[in-house]
């Protein structure tokens, strides 16, 4: 099975945060989320990875409210 790679701005879409804060996320934020993988000069994230933090947060929601 391949994996989908998603760009900056295809995680900035999925996840409604703009990049400085995906960065933050991805560096000293939320444990849970996905850190990049270097391509060269780009940084790509795994799609499933992306949807599997979502689908935490969601869960995470739902349980404090």
């Amino acid at each position: 099975m391949s994996k989908q790679m998603l760009t900056l701005k295809e995680v900035m879409d999925k996840v409604k945060l703009k990049k400085s804060a995906v960065y933050d996320l991805a560096k000293n934020g939320d444990p849970k989320f996905p850190s990049p993988v270097k391509l060269g000069c780009a940084s790509r994230w795994v799609e499933s990875e992306v949807d599997d933090w979502l689908d935490e947060c969601a869960k995470r929601y739902k349980k404090a409210g």
